[in-house]
């Protein structure tokens, strides 16, 4: 509770120092400054002289402008002249005029502002113009909650010449005010010097506050709080006294709000024992869990592991033991995938030298003979169709069965127009080939027949399929990071599920269990064939690309730069 009282007069402080300032403002403001020769000679002589009273609008009119937001109206009161000139908003524009008006020496802010020796007065507008004195010359305080009276003197005489009086709205004193927070049943009340109310939240409080005589024990000498009971209940009032203007905010709460904070304040600790308490098992929880979930994880793939599952491995997190020990686990893995996967590439080896062992079996010179025996009998017979094809058919025949596994590109380009020239007698004008090959690439190291495959494999799905002409582009050509050999065709494409197969069947992990894949058919398995040989040759970075649509389809070989890697050092067995 005390606490609570402490930060309620703390706060008192500090608000009531930000209005002593909003108050300084004002009386600065309020005097002409260097200026106050030219206006004391302007005033004296406004009557008479033209330039005078020019002066006068203008110093009233560049007074408003300089603070136009919470300046409701300036007055400038000519004594002598009875009459006073008026600055304010009207309809949206800014207008002085000036008004004959009797005398206001009988005014209380007038004998005020006479009696003070800073020559001003404020004049609380609370309850607004209906309780002005008779005779004040104001006729603008509507939205107006306090006037600022300054005598201007005769700097020889000391006799006053004229009054400027200021009428504020409370848009800067509310927004100073609302750093007090009030809560049920508490109330704001902020009085003069002369215990005057400026602001109040309840008149009625107010007044009846007021009739008790609770504002004259608001004096500086009671720590600022005193103890007031009105008919309804008891209040603890809590007031600051401003060091210069004398200025009270007083705020009275009542003292049952204040056993009420002190049991809130008491729940609300007892409510935070109890958070802490569960967010520390909850920490401890998420703690344990940190250290105990990662040795649960290791532990599961190691099992999994041994019971054969190779692509087990286990999260990583943070630099600790059982981090260290899981970063070893899965270097374990990898190292034990490698050397599966380099088994597995034996395994290919392997049957690829059965395979040439089994094209070993065939005499390839008989068969190249007995073709050399046609293509002599064709000749002889003047049959020069057939004695080409033939000759095609045995330096074909011969390139398939040379023993070696990667070739030049020129050397495939020859075998492939020799290939085309058998196709071309099937096929007749139907097929057109069109080749575009850059000259660097000539010498580029490819697999043997490789272009081949790309090529039947556009004339199965291109030829074959329709009845019109189709055109074959072979194309090579190089990017930033790979030689890209493309065998396009402007047949019906591919279908959209067909193509899906291949192309999962090319994503295939090349260490797929059961050694190579025979579910894409004979179809595609030249294809994956050649995606093989091509991550065996290459490695990783080579492969196929494949796309189609109904305007045709484009087969893409891409060879890393650089050429063979590891991989192709010892693949032309």
């Amino acid at each position: 509770m005390n606490a609570s009282i402490a930060s309620t007069s703390n706060n008192l402080l500090l608000v009531g120092r930000n209005l002593e300032s909003y108050l300084a403002g004002i009386e600065q403001l309020s005097l002409p400054q260097i200026s106050y020769d030219e206006i004391t000679y302007a005033i004296m002589h406004e009557s008479e002289n033209y330039a005078s009273r020019m002066y006068v609008e203008d110093y009233l009119r560049n007074l408003y402008f300089s603070r136009n937001d919470d300046l409701e109206a300036a007055y400038l009161y000519i004594i002598k002249e009875h009459k006073y000139y008026v600055v304010t908003k009207e309809n949206y524009n800014i207008t002085v005029r000036v008004v004959e008006h009797p005398s206001i020496e009988q005014l209380s802010w007038y004998q005020r502002a006479l009696q003070s020796p800073f020559n001003r007065s404020y004049q609380s507008l609370l309850g607004g113009a209906d309780e002005l004195e008779e005779g004040d010359y104001t006729t603008r305080t509507d939205r107006s909650f306090m006037g600022y009276h300054r005598l201007l003197r005769s700097i020889v005489s000391r006799e006053p010449q004229a009054v400027l009086s200021l009428y504020f709205n409370a848009s800067r004193a509310d927004e100073i005010l609302k750093d007090i927070p009030l809560e049920a049943g508490e109330h704001l009340m902020v009085l003069g010097a002369d215990n005057a109310p400026f602001r109040v939240d309840d008149e009625d409080f107010y007044e009846e506050s007021r009739t008790a005589g609770l504002p004259e024990q608001l004096t500086p000498g009671k720590d600022g709080r005193v103890t007031w009971s009105s008919r309804e209940e008891k209040y603890l009032v809590s007031y600051n006294i401003g060091e210069k203007e004398g200025w009270k905010l007083v705020k009275p709460i009542p003292y049952k709000e204040i056993y009420a904070a002190a049991t809130t304040t008491r729940q609300l600790s007892l409510i935070i024992g109890v958070l802490f308490l569960i967010v520390s098992v909850v920490l401890v929880s998420i703690i344990s869990n940190k250290i105990t979930n990662p040795l649960k994880n290791l532990s599961l793939q190691m099992k999994r592991f041994s019971t054969g599952s190779f692509d087990a491995e286990t999260t990583v997190e943070g630099n600790d033991e059982i981090a260290y020990l899981s970063r070893h686990f899965n270097k374990m893995v990898g190292r034990t995938n490698e050397l599966i996967n380099e088994r597995y590439k034996m395994k290919i080896v392997e049957k690829n030298a059965v395979l040439k062992a089994l094209e070993a079996e065939i005499n390839p010179h008989f068969l190249y003979n007995a073709l050399q025996a046609i293509s002599t009998k064709a000749l002889k017979n003047k049959n020069d169709d057939i004695v080409e094809m033939v000759d095609n058919l045995a330096l074909t025949l011969r390139y398939c069965i040379s023993g070696r596994d990667v070739v030049q590109a020129r050397e495939e380009l020859r075998h492939i127009e020799r290939y085309l020239a058998l196709q071309k007698a099937r096929f007749g004008a139907r097929m057109q080939v069109f080749t575009d090959w850059d000259e660097e690439l000539l010498t580029l190291k490819i697999p043997k027949l490789s272009l081949q495959t790309l090529v039947e494999n556009c004339i199965k799905h291109g030829l074959e399929k329709v009845s019109t002409t189709v055109t074959i582009r072979i194309e090579a050509k190089v990017s930033d990071t790979h030689s890209i050999i493309a065998v396009h065709d402007d047949g019906p494409g591919i279908t959209e599920q067909r193509l899906e197969e291949v192309l999962d069947l090319l994503e295939q992990e090349w260490d797929h269990p059961g050694g190579l894949p025979e579910d894409g058919g004979n179809e595609s398995i030249g294809l994956k064939n050649l995606q093989m040989r091509l991550k065996l040759l290459y490695g990783e970075e080579a492969g196929l690309v494949i796309g189609s649509d109904d305007q045709g389809t484009v087969m893409e070989m891409h060879l890393p730069q650089g050429g063979l890697g590891q991989h192709g050092e010892s693949a032309d067995y």
